[in-house]
Parts: structure tokens; sequence; C-alpha cells
């Protein structure tokens, strides 16, 4: 995944970056938002030995954003155009598809506010999706519109929830003031039963936000990609303003969503920088891996998995040099190194799925490990039927 993600990634010009496993916590507290399950419940929180507050990054674009700020980025031509790879922590109850420590990919625009930015992030996503051989996937997009419409809607949607709080879940009313929005996410039936009946925002959006989202979508359509418009997706970040998105997969479950973003055009100006728009995604690598095909057998009948096993002491040096031949000509090769029996490394041999072993003892001996066949054959005719010397 890694380096598919370096292949479709690269190929539209982003570049590759690096940012710490731990950040301050204020940067998560303040970038992801004080309302949200990732602040509130779900970050791994330390003090180091100088008594400031670390926390192990839940997230990348808080990260992603601080950079950009400390080493003038904004400086850049812009927009600046970058993906990351990584462990990521959240103190989430385990199970399938959610772990303590998983891994993201991630990709972000910063210095442009133009619909191509979003559009050409959710197809990327896509593509990656799709060269992984994810199954079932399908899009959800919406807009949050600006911040200003966003706190109105927030606060109408209040007041229209309060008269049914005895119909929401415990958790949706813990959070009512803090942030009715992500009651939307709410699992619980009652909860999805009251909401499919509330006001949207996409039906309060600005005429300009409005604009920017029918443009994504036309971008999208051009594209030849289908996707769903759904006027509940609210995503669990703060930040979000403007587009959003979120790929599943209908083969995982309860836990079907692959990856998704959207638009932040506040987030680099909250945390120090100049009036910066953004936009960007994460996935994550466990839930694409779920989703994907299994993996089709590699070794077939032109396999070239090659173990050699040492039936003569004497004659590991030249085992060992055989090896290192071999790898060189990107064949897998491996020896045994320990001191099992030759016995001991055929079964080696097979448990490590080998199409040949050579056997150096008295003589120098080819086995195919499918087919039992096994002749005498020298050490430069071995490389010789696998790549020129």
């Amino acid at each position: 995944m890694l380096e598919l993600s370096r292949v479709v990634l690269g190929r539209a010009l982003y570049d590759y970056v690096e940012t710490p496993a731990f950040e301050d916590t204020e940067l998560f507290a303040r970038g992801v938002g004080e309302s949200t399950d990732v602040v509130q419940k779900e970050m791994f929180t330390f003090e180091d030995k100088a008594g400031r507050s670390l926390t192990l990054r839940p997230e990348g674009t808080a990260s992603i954003c601080r950079a950009y700020v400390e080493h003038g980025m904004h400086k850049r031509a812009q927009p600046v155009k970058v993906w990351y790879w990584g462990p990521f922590f959240r103190h989430e109850a385990p199970q399938a598809g959610r772990f303590r420590q998983f891994a993201q990919v991630g990709a972000e625009v910063l210095g442009t506010d133009e619909p191509t930015a979003d559009a050409e992030l959710i197809l990327l996503l896509a593509e990656l999706l799709d060269a992984a051989g994810c199954r079932e996937v399908r899009l959800r997009v919406s807009s949050l519109g600006n911040p200003a419409t966003r706190s109105a809607y927030r606060a109408e949607l209040r007041e229209w929830l309060r008269p049914r709080e005895s119909e929401l879940s415990e958790p949706v009313r813990a959070r009512l003031d803090l942030n009715p929005l992500r009651a939307f996410d709410s699992d619980d039936p009652g909860t999805q039963a009251v909401m499919a009946e509330a006001p949207t925002l996409l039906d309060r959006l600005t005429d300009e936000d409005a604009a920017h989202f029918a443009e994504v979508r036309a971008l999208l359509d051009s594209a030849g990609l289908e996707y769903g418009v759904d006027p509940g997706l609210v995503r669990g970040l703060d930040y979000y303003t403007r587009t959003v998105f979120e790929f599943e997969s209908g083969v995982l479950g309860a836990q079907a969503a692959l990856g998704g973003g959207g638009r932040y055009d506040g987030l680099v100006e909250l945390l120090g920088g100049p009036p910066t728009p953004g936009v960007g995604w994460a996935a994550g690598i466990e839930r694409i891996l779920l989703a994907a095909d299994p993996p089709e057998d590699t070794g077939g009948d032109d396999g070239q998995r090659i173990f050699v096993a040492v039936a003569k002491p004497e004659r590991r040096a030249e085992a060992f040099e055989l090896v290192s031949e071999l790898r060189g000509r990107l064949v897998e090769a491996d020896l045994d190194h320990t001191t099992r029996s030759l016995k001991g490394q055929l079964k080696q041999a097979d448990r490590v799925g080998a199409h040949y072993t050579v056997i150096m003892g008295e003589t120098t001996e080819f086995k195919d490990m499918r087919t039992g066949d096994q002749r005498e054959m020298a050490v430069a005719d071995v490389l010789k039927k696998f790549g020129d010397g």
C-alpha cells in the first residue's frame, strides 16, 4: 500500500512529508476541536520531563497545518500539495478495522479554495481504493458551508432538537449544547428516526458555498465518478468547512468507512498562520486491506522463490553468495540461518513457500518443490536459469 500510495499521489505531484508521532496537546485541542470525541475521549496524552502536555497524534491534518506555518510554506508557490503515511493513535475499543494504533495515508492541498482541488483529492482517493482492489465502494459527499452558516445552523438544529430530547440517545443529549451536528453520526435507531426529519445544512448554504459545492459535483460528474449526496454527512472533526466526503465499503459491516475528508479553510489561521484555505483526506490502511480482494497466489507456474539448503557446512559461504546473487537479479531467495539438518531445511523451504530448492552438498542439486523433480545442476547454471550472468 505504501508503494501504491507513492505511485498514485506522486503522479499527481504531491510531495511526501513526515510529521512527529506526538505533538503539543494544544495543537489537537485547538485544531481538531474541544467538542469532538477525539479530543474528549480518544487521545493518548502524557507529560514529558519538563511538565509539558504531549499527545500521540490521533490524526494528520493538524500536524500538516502546524508544519505549514512553522516552516513558512505559505511563502512558497501555492498551492502546496503533500501526502503522508504513518502510525496514528486513538484510545478506542479495539474491534475489526479499529485499533488503538493504526496506519493512515493522507493527502492535503494548502493554499487554494478552488473546487478543482476538492475534486482532485476525491478522485485520487477513489483511484487509490480502486487500485488496492477495495470491494463495494461507495462515496458520500456534502457541504458544511462557511463557519457563520454552520454556527447559525447549529443553533437552529439545537432548538429543533430540544422538544425531541427524550427520543435521542444519552450521548447525543450530553453533547446537544456543545455540538448538536454529531447527532447525525449516531447509530441509535431512535436518534436516527429523529434526524431523518431534521432541517439540513445543505438547505442553508449561501449562494457562494452552494455554487462551490455544485462545481465540485460537476467535476466529479465529468470524471464519471459515482457518488451520493448525503445531507447528514458531518464528519467527526470541527475544522471542516464546505466540502466533506467519505468513502465506505459494503464488506466492512459496522466499521464501513475506508477514508474521507474535506475542506478546512480556517484551520491554518486558527493555528497562528495567515488565512489559508485547505482541503485533504486520510484513509485507514487496515480498513483498505480488509475491504480489498484477497491477494492472488503469485507463485503459479512461473514462481521464482528459491531456498538454498546447505548439506555440507563448508559450502555455507558459497550458499550465502548464491542467495545474494539471486536477490541482485530480483529473485526471491533465502537460506537457512540455523543449524537444521537437511531434512529440517527442506521442511523450512516448504514453510516459506519456495518453488525451488538448491541443495548444496557433495554436488549441487536443483529441486522443483511442486513436482519433486530433482537433478544435479552447477551453481553457474542455476544463475543462468534466473537471469543473465
